[in-house]
């Protein structure tokens, strides 16, 4: 992972949701919607940081949805301040970090929490919106194979590989079985912006509405990539929405300068973009 993602700008405000502990995971929560929710899939400073939390509230309003800000990464933290003092920065083992965090280790939560808010919380209408290393587990969520049976093949091996099922477990089975024969996906559309260890292979796969927010300059979400996705999705049969964003950078969607007037627009325009699209796909408007 490159610099680009652990450097930005933390904005002023103050969060209104509230925190609690859902699918045995710590989570921001704001929104009140029962019908219509948003997985927020955070980028490396997780699920405390300031900047994901007031954007939570941006959707969670604009949108009309309840959106779930959790934890993906087990209660480890890049604290705000590692933004803003290289020293501090030095500090983290990044590479190790990664390692603790990466696709393999963290994909089988994503999944998880997505059928949680599916099949136990019986939300109809299901969306998710990923930043930096969100990206990838957005784009999974709405990959061909990613339906209910991909969820019920988690839940089941956690039966078998645990001595203790709980009454929750079973009512999440017995739901899941339901939205199969339904043919439900997981989610209904998604948006990334400036996407982290996205592959060409989880672009070829997408099955769901997708919008991708890209800004000119990306180390990660390369010209490369970029091309693949303008070539590849139209083709596949989904609603896509590409945004580019001239003169910005890698992090701009959530961690922009507000101070700077370019940046600034480019993330009011990035946050506007969301809400307008989730308004379409996830209500119909």
């Amino acid at each position: 992972m490159s610099s680009c993602c652990t450097s930005g700008f933390a904005w002023n405000g103050t969060p209104t949701g509230r925190t609690t502990k859902l699918n045995d995971q710590d989570t921001y929560i704001t929104g009140s919607n029962k019908d219509v929710a948003i997985l927020f899939l955070h980028d490396i400073f997780g699920w405390t940081f300031r900047n994901n939390r007031l954007l939570a509230d941006h959707f969670a309003q604009e949108v009309n949805a309840t959106v779930y800000l959790p934890d993906f990464f087990g209660g480890e933290v890049i604290t705000e301040d590692m933004l803003f003092d290289p020293e501090k920065f030095k500090e983290l083992d990044l590479q190790g970090f990664l390692q603790r965090n990466g696709k393999e280790v963290r994909a089988e939560s994503v999944l998880g929490f997505a059928g949680w808010l599916r099949s136990e919380m019986g939300f109809k209408r299901v969306g998710a919106v990923g930043y930096c290393w969100g990206g990838w587990a957005a784009f999974q969520l709405g990959g061909k194979g990613m339906c209910d049976a991909s969820f019920l093949f988690v839940l089941f091996t956690r039966l078998f590989t645990c001595t203790y099922v709980c009454e929750c477990d079973l009512r999440l089975g017995l739901a899941s079985v339901a939205d199969i024969k339904a043919g439900k996906n997981l989610i209904d559309a998604l948006s990334v912006a400036h996407p982290t260890f996205l592959t060409k292979e989880e672009i070829d796969d997408v099955a769901v509405p997708v919008q991708i927010l890209a800004p000119e300059t990306d180390p990660r979400f390369t010209p490369e990539l970029k091309e693949h996705a303008n070539r590849v999705i139209p083709s596949l049969g989904v609603e896509y929405d590409y945004q580019y964003f001239p003169g910005l950078v890698h992090g701009f969607s959530c961690r922009a300068d507000e101070n700077n007037e370019k940046e600034k627009r480019g993330l009011e325009r990035a946050k506007n973009a969301v809400s307008g699209w989730f308004g379409q796909m996830l209500h119909g408007r």
